[in-house]
C-alpha cells in the first residue's frame, strides 16, 4: 500500500466532494425518512474505485493508504453516513482476503471486490454475542471437501444487497482459549443454506439495510476457509477491524463537521434580542468547543491510519480515534441540535438526522465501554512496573 501525496489526496477528496454534492446532499434527506436503499448511487462508486480503496492495485483496487481511506470516509458521512457503510465492511472483508488469504483466495476475490461486482460484510456479531465475540455460537464442521455452516448473525450490515460475507463460525468448540477454535469463511450469495431474516428498523443509519443472516446447513468449499487453516479466524478479524475502527472514527468526524458546519451557518442568520445569536458568548463558547474537539478527533484518526500504514501496531490508537471522535461526534451533534433550537428538532433540518446517526459510531466496532478496556489494557501492558 503506496502513501499518496497531497496532491494527489486533494484530487481523490475533490472527486469525492463532488459526488457528495451532486448525488448525496440531494437525496440523503428523504431516504433515511422513507428508510429507501440509495441503489443508484452504486454505479458512480464503483466507476470512482470507492469499492477497492485499499485493495492493492495487482488485484484493481486503488491501493491508497488509510489516511486517505480515512479522508474519504470522512466525507462521504459529511453528505450522510448510511452512504459511507455500502463500502465500510466491504473493506473489513478486503482487509481480511489481502492480509490473510491465500494467493488463489485473493485472485478468486479481490478483484470482483475492487469493481464492486462483489459487495461484501461481516457476518460477526450474533444475537447472544456483540462485544463478547468470543462467545459467538455459529459452528462449521468439515463434511469431505466442504464446510456447513450453522447460526445465526444479527446487525449485518449490506445483509440483503450485499453478496459475499467475511463469517465468523466454530470449529472447534473444545479450543482453550476459545478465540482458538474459531474460522473465518467467505460465504458467496446466492446459496440455498443462507438467507437473509428480519430487516431491522433502526433509529438511525437508515437507507442501509441492516439484517439477520441466517445460515441452515450452509455448505461452503474448504477453499473458501480463509488462509485455508483452521482455528485463525478471530485474529484474521481482529486484525481487520482496525481498519473498521478508522472507517468509524472517520465517519464520526464527518457527521461531527456536517452539524458544526450546519449550526454556525444557523447561528449567524438566527437573531435573538436583536442580533444573530452567534454574536452572543453563550453560543460562541459552543462553537469554539466544538470545533477545537472535531479537529482534535480529525488528528487522533489521522495519526491512528498513518501509524497502520507504517506497518505499527496500532490497536491502541485505534481504539483511542474510535473512542475519542464517536463520543465528539455524539457530544457535536447535541450541541448543533441546541443552537437550532426548536428547529433542530424537526425533520425539515439535517441536524436532527446528525443526531440519530451520531449513536452507532459509540455502538458499532465495539462499543466504547469495550474500546475503554482495550485501551486500558495496552496502556497497562506498555507501561509494566
Amino acid at each position: 500500500m503506496a502513501a499518496v501525496s497531497a496532491d494527489v489526496r486533494n484530487q481523490i477528496v475533490n472527486t469525492v466532494r463532488d459526488f457528495v454534492r451532486r448525488e448525496v446532499e440531494p437525496i440523503a434527506q428523504r431516504y433515511d425518512n422513507e428508510d429507501i436503499y440509495p441503489q443508484e448511487l452504486i454505479e458512480p462508486m464503483r466507476e470512482m474505485g470507492l469499492f477497492g480503496i485499499t485493495i492493492p492495485e495487482e488485484y484493481g483496487g486503488l491501493g491508497l493508504d488509510h489516511t486517505t481511506f480515512a479522508v474519504i470516509f470522512e466525507e462521504l458521512s459529511r453528505g450522510w453516513m448510511s452512504v459511507s457503510g455500502i463500502i465500510g465492511t466491504h473493506h473489513v472483508l478486503a482487509h481480511v482476503l489481502t492480509n490473510a488469504g491465500t494467493d488463489g483466495q485473493k485472485a478468486r476475490f479481490l478483484p470482483r471486490l475492487a469493481s464492486g461486482e462483489l459487495r461484501g460484510g461481516l457476518a460477526l456479531t450474533e444475537p447472544d454475542a456483540g462485544s463478547d465475540v468470543q462467545n459467538i455460537k455459529t459452528s462449521a464442521s468439515r463434511d469431505g471437501e466442504e464446510y456447513v455452516i450453522s447460526g445465526a448473525k444479527m446487525f449485518i450490515t449490506n445483509a440483503e444487497h450485499g453478496n459475499v460475507f467475511a463469517a465468523l463460525a466454530r470449529t472447534d468448540p473444545d479450543a482453550q482459549p476459545r478465540h482458538r477454535g474459531m474460522s473465518c469463511f467467505v460465504v458467496e450469495k446466492p446459496n440455498p443454506g443462507l438467507r437473509v431474516g428480519q430487516h431491522l428498523d433502526k433509529l438511525g443509519y437508515r437507507g442501509l439495510d441492516s439484517s439477520e443472516l441466517i445460515f441452515e446447513d450452509c455448505r461452503v468449499g474448504a477453499e473458501n476457509l480463509v488462509g485455508e487453516v483452521e482455528g485463525q479466524g478471530f485474529r484474521h478479524v481482529m486484525a481487520a477491524l482496525e481498519g473498521g475502527r478508522i472507517n468509524v472514527a472517520a465517519r464520526a468526524v464527518g457527521v461531527a463537521t456536517a452539524a458544526f458546519d450546519a449550526a454556525i451557518r444557523y447561528a449567524q442568520r438566527r437573531e435573538t434580542f436583536g442580533k444573530p445569536i452567534a454574536q452572543h458568548q453563550a453560543i460562541q463558547i459552543k462553537l469554539a468547543n466544538m470545533a477545537t474537539k472535531i479537529q482534535a478527533a480529525r488528528l487522533l484518526t489521522y495519526d491512528a491510519a498513518a501509524k497502520k500504514d507504517a506497518g505499527e501496531r496500532v490497536d491502541l490508537e485505534v481504539g483511542m480515534a474510535k473512542l475519542f471522535a464517536s463520543e465528539v461526534c455524539g457530544e457535536v451533534a447535541m450541541e448543533a441540535m441546541r443552537i437550532h433550537g426548536g428547529y433542530g428538532y424537526i425533520k425539515d433540518f439535517d441536524v436532527e438526522r446528525y443526531y440519530r446517526d451520531a449513536p452507532l459510531m459509540i455502538i458499532g466496532e465495539g462499543t466504547n465501554e469495550i474500546q475503554q478496556l482495550l485501551i486500558a489494557r495496552r496502556l497497562l501492558e506498555r507501561y509494566a512496573v
